[in-house]
């Protein structure tokens, strides 16, 4: 085979899991429980396992995976925005110190293509150096001799192969220091093979991945805490008291300091990036994350207020609070896929469009289809969140994960459509929404370029329009390939 770009996402793409949609889910519970008494479970075989043999493998000692100087990062919703805020503080202050140097950052999942999961020095890596270290452990893991493993015997699943090209990228490009985001959970994720971090940190907790990690929130946070580590402090938002102390206890085990972090009065008032309340917040605990990673590894210098304003100027992320401005058109676009996420998306949503000069005709793009969350709560969610007359959407738009009508994706688009959806869906969301609303215009489009298409026809009528794009990554990944290719 040879070794080229397009040959490394197809070998990729082979580890995947088949997705098994199914019709919507049960309702997480989100009753009070007991803090966990035991060690509580994760379903299956633990993604940690295996990770460190397949490194081994690579020729990655447990030091070389430490020299990264390794910022491990958790939680339910802000996870992303959270390591690029501490990404761009970091560098603001390696361009003015000369450390860090070369910053890696490890997120999941892609929106446009599998590079924006590995990045250095803010951007994605090339499609020649993403092949070029892919080749390098698949060959490596497909030679050698791990049959004394039993689990490492096996090939690594689609998330711990992106995991190990992540860590030998970095260790490989000497990168001064590593941001990884976990993929689910905490104590039995792949990244947990991190055993020295600088610093950990949790966001907001909230329910989901319930199936995995609950069934309580109290579970979920357990799971979460098993990034602390012995010396490395902790700092985590501010937590409902259930998961808060919870967190405390893990934290008291693993014989490390555990900070809890609000809205930074740090923070300047007037950028546009942090206009979501909730990105205020993450960025407070990106600035706490920051600070203390120097205070432990560049001695002698702290973040000033220079850093953190150049800091926010140089943050982005895509798909999350994002707006783009064509002409008369605006389109709002977030990948809220959960409850707690929408319910802040559709505030700032409602935000940003009561402070606009002129009101615009009003049309929310929505899709989602999933295995483990109940759409049809996403859609009570919203409707409520949006039940203001000043922000309630003149039009609602249903459609699928399919992108362009023609059936083609870009050669890097790797979030996969489930090969079954449930066929009814849209139109449960739409009974549903004109039973909320019942003056509501609603309709269902086959693919998203078809409801882009539809939305700009009616901003064309109205003389302009404010969209609002969200309900899944998937659907904003689309809208970004087709609004911004």
């Amino acid at each position: 085979m040879r070794r080229n770009y397009e040959n490394a996402l197809r070998l990729l793409e082979s580890r995947r899991r088949k997705a098994r949609p199914k019709t919507p889910a049960t309702p997480a519970t989100t009753q009070n429980h007991a803090i966990p008494s035991g060690t509580p479970t994760v379903k299956g075989v633990p993604s940690l396992v295996g990770m460190r043999e397949w490194l081994e493998a690579l020729g990655h000692s447990e030091n070389d995976v430490n020299r990264l100087n390794i910022i491990h990062v958790t939680g339910t919703k802000g996870k992303g925005s959270t390591c690029a805020f501490t990404r761009s503080f970091l560098r603001a202050h390696g361009l003015k110190t000369g450390f860090p140097k070369r910053i890696g950052l490890y997120t999941s999942p892609d929106l446009q293509c599998i590079r924006e999961r590995i990045q250095i020095d803010d951007h994605p890596i090339t499609e020649s150096l993403f092949t070029k270290y892919f080749f390098e452990v698949w060959e490596t893991l497909e030679s050698s001799d791990l049959k004394k493993h039993a689990e490492a015997a096996r090939k690594p699943r689609y998330l711990q192969l992106l995991a190990l090209l992540a860590f030998h990228t970095f260790i490989r490009e000497e990168v001064d220091a590593a941001i990884f985001e976990t993929h689910h959970g905490g104590e039995y994720d792949a990244t947990n093979v991190i055993q020295k971090p600088i610093v950990t940190a949790i966001t907001s907790l909230g329910m989901d991945h319930v199936a995995q990690l609950g069934p309580a929130i109290e579970d979920i946070a357990w799971h979460k805490a098993g990034i602390f580590k012995s010396g490395a402090p902790a700092f985590s938002v501010t937590q409902e008291d259930g998961p808060a102390e919870v967190l405390r206890k893990r934290a008291t085990e693993r014989n490390t300091t555990l900070t809890f972090v609000s809205t930074s009065s740090l923070l300047p008032v007037n950028k546009k990036v942090l206009s979501a309340p909730v990105q205020r917040l993450n960025c407070s605990l990106a600035l706490q994350l920051a600070g203390s990673f120097i205070q432990l590894k560049d001695p002698g210098y702290e973040l000033d207020a220079n850093d953190i304003c150049k800091g926010i100027d140089g943050f982005s992320w895509i798909g999350r609070f994002e707006v783009i401005d064509d002409g008369s058109s605006q389109w709002f676009l977030d990948g809220a896929h959960n409850t707690l996420s929408l319910e802040q998306a559709a505030k700032w949503f409602s935000n940003n469009i009561c402070t606009a000069n002129m009101p615009k005709y009003r049309v929310l793009i929505f899709s989602h289809f999933s295995e483990e969350r109940d759409g049809v709560d996403l859609v009570k969610c919203l409707a409520y969140a949006l039940s203001k007359p000043d922000v309630t959407p003149d039009h609602v738009i249903f459609t699928t994960y399919h992108e362009r009508e023609d059936g083609t994706t870009r050669i890097d688009k790797t979030l996969k459509v489930p090969e079954t959806p449930f066929p009814d869906l849209c139109a449960i969301y739409s009974s549903l929404w004109k039973g909320i609303h019942p003056q509501a215009t609603v309709s269902i489009e086959p693919t998203i370029e078809a409801a882009i298409r539809a939305a700009e026809l009616m901003s064309a009528r109205q003389g302009g329009m404010q969209a609002f794009v969200t309900g899944s990554l998937h659907l904003v990944g689309g809208a970004l390939n087709l609004l911004r290719p």
